[in-house]
């Protein structure tokens, strides 16, 4: 490993810890700043103020917010998201149960999206000008500006209750790989449909600013063919700033699961969030965040590593 791939990696690693860091404050932060009595909303009206006492000190909210924010700090450094109030499971055990749901849709959208619109950009450059690609166009920005939650549910009220093609709520049966793959299918479309827009429209501007370059010229003075220069030097260049797309699209993906999942009746982290904000759950939502946001920054990590592998320039500009 040369010095300028040691110094960049370092930098990306100091400010990723810093960024955890400072979502850990600014988790603890809200929570605590949060008007009302989080003991009468979790337990209702008809606990007894002894009851409530209790709960609030097994919570820790009778102690001064900086010996909290130490005590919280210092559990997600051992591995300890908290305890759920109500059931007493742990919040590790409980992220840990649904994540994989989140995964698998998470990653299906993004392979969904990169499987269509990077061949849907490409045939946009290769046809610039051409009626398809001013379809193509129309369409893109068309997926891109509708929600994914207004998706989902035309996919439900279309394939679902009209056709009755594809299964409505819930994950599967975890026996049954086929029913968990044909309920996985509208879910991955609505979170996807908005990305393939976003990367066929990238897709294709970055082809055709690749395509003016003058080794893209060399290369066919010397007579390689146009699909070789195309898909073999072309597409390589075209596809960094994509690369570093899909690192914010993780995150956004993660976000637009929440709505998704809900509209679906699907577990995962997004469905959990949900619930545990409605009922003010903290030790649930502030584990779960910070799990979300430990994966965006790891997923961006990975992202920007692979991006300066593929673009050396990176490297020896951060190490300036």
């Amino acid at each position: 490993m040369d010095r300028g791939t040691a110094r960049y990696l370092a930098s990306r690693l100091v400010t990723s810890v810093l960024i955890v860091l400072g979502a850990m404050l600014l988790l603890f932060a809200l929570s605590a700043l949060v008007p009302g009595d989080p003991a009468a909303t979790l337990l209702g009206p008809q606990a007894t103020p002894e009851y409530a006492r209790r709960f609030i000190s097994e919570m820790g909210l009778d102690r001064p917010l900086p010996e909290r924010f130490w005590l919280f700090f210092r559990n997600v450094l051992a591995g300890n998201l908290g305890v759920d109030v109500l059931s007493g499971r742990s919040v590790a055990g409980m992220v840990l149960a649904v994540i994989p749901y989140t995964f698998i849709l998470t990653f299906a959208s993004i392979g969904l999206a990169v499987l269509t619109g990077v061949p849907l950009g490409i045939f946009a450059a290769t046809h610039r000008g051409s009626p398809a690609d001013n379809l193509l166009a129309f369409v893109s920005v068309a997926f891109i500006a509708v929600p994914s939650f207004v998706v989902a549910i035309m996919l439900l009220l279309v394939f679902s209750i009209w056709l009755d093609w594809l299964p409505v709520l819930g994950a599967g049966n975890t026996d049954d790989l086929w029913d968990q793959a044909k309920r996985l299918v509208l879910p991955t479309a609505a979170l996807a449909l908005g990305w393939v827009g976003f990367i066929a429209r990238l897709v294709r501007s970055s082809m055709l600013e690749v395509m003016g370059e003058p080794y893209i010229r060399t290369l066919r003075a010397y007579g390689i063919s146009e699909s070789l220069v195309t898909y073999k030097y072309a597409l390589k260049n075209a596809c960094i700033p994509t690369i570093a797309l899909l690192g914010l699209g993780i995150g956004r993906l993660l976000g637009g699961a929440v709505l998704v999942e809900i509209v679906f009746a699907r577990p995962g982290l997004g469905r959990l969030i949900y619930d545990a904000i409605s009922i003010r759950n903290f030790p649930v939502v502030q584990g779960a965040v910070l799990v979300v946001v430990v994966l965006f920054v790891l997923v961006n990590l990975l992202v920007d590593l692979s991006y300066s592998a593929i673009d050396p320039r990176m490297r020896r500009d951060t190490a300036r």
